[in-house]
């Protein structure tokens, strides 16, 4: 990690879980001086190891930087969490929100900043926590053309590639666009997998057959591993999808589109999560699959 210089940018960072902490990493890594907080104890702690500097509260983080990021689980969090920043968000703010998130809520929330003179860019990630960490992942914001541009220059490290997508709203139904995808992609793997287990094959040697044909995605680089060993340790939890998935629906519902193979995938999610999967990896969505194909043993 390059140590920040003392007058290097100061960036504010309220959430500090999976994203948030990878979020950290690649600031940190750009030699940025960051300001962050969590409720969580463990979480600060692992911030101000990697090299980050802590505030009390978002309060200060407001106080303190004018460009904040908010890593957060959903819309209520974040609604909360600028609450509880109230007087301190102030005109010239620009806050830049990697929370997927419902995007008629987005919009609404870009537009009551934007009368105090406040900035929202809706900045979705895709890809996963270890994939924004080590540089990887795809960054999508809509928002105000301005505002991103002025922000390019902490939102260019983050990741491989960055697009504006378009107005307030827009990287939020971007994100949810990806995930149909990555999601579907992501289930047909675990499903294709535990298939082969069922028919008495060689599972991994089904992984590299389908690495090396047409089949190929790059879901199976990240999650096929995960999905034969076993190791569920999250990088994105099963029930964070779950709530894209019906983020995904509604927008689809809005739209007047059927949508048969998200609302499948949702009753396989919503399966897996009654069966207490849902703070593990969305790759455990294997283990719901393997028991309903009657495989004779559980990856």
């Amino acid at each position: 990690m390059v140590s920040p210089s003392p007058s290097s940018p100061c960036i504010g960072l309220v959430g500090l879980g999976l994203l948030g902490s990878a979020l950290a990493d690649r600031l940190l890594g750009g030699a940025f001086h960051v300001v962050g907080h969590d409720i969580d104890a463990t979480r600060c702690e692992g911030f101000a190891r990697a090299g980050g500097e802590l505030a009390e509260n978002a309060a200060e983080v407001f106080r303190r930087c004018r460009r904040v990021f908010l890593s957060l689980p959903t819309h209520v969090e974040v609604n909360a969490v600028l609450a509880a920043a109230g007087a301190e968000i102030q005109p010239g703010h620009v806050i830049i929100d990697t929370t997927t998130g419902d995007p008629d809520a987005t919009v609404e929330l870009a537009a009551l900043l934007a009368t105090r003179g406040v900035a929202y860019l809706d900045a979705t990630v895709s890809g996963s926590s270890s994939q924004l960490r080590e540089g990887s992942a795809v960054l999508m914001v809509g928002g105000d053309a301005a505002a991103f541009a002025s922000c390019r220059d902490i939102l260019g490290p983050l990741g491989r590639e960055t697009f504006h997508c378009g107005g307030p709203g827009a990287g939020a139904r971007m994100k949810l666009v990806t995930n149909v995808v990555l999601g579907l992609n992501r289930a047909a793997l675990a499903e294709g997998l535990a298939l082969a287990q069922g028919l008495g094959l060689d599972a991994r040697q089904a992984l590299s057959v389908m690495q090396s044909g047409p089949a190929y995605s790059r879901i199976m680089d990240r999650k096929g591993e995960r999905m034969l060993s076993g190791n569920f340790t999250p990088e994105a939890r099963l029930s964070q999808h779950l709530k894209d998935v019906r983020l995904i629906l509604d927008q689809g519902d809005a739209a007047g589109l059927p949508m048969p193979l998200s609302r499948a995938h949702r009753s396989i999610l919503e399966a897996a999560e009654t069966a207490g999967l849902g703070a593990l990896d969305n790759s455990a969505i294997i283990r719901v699959l393997a028991a309903r194909t009657g495989s004779p043993r559980e990856p």
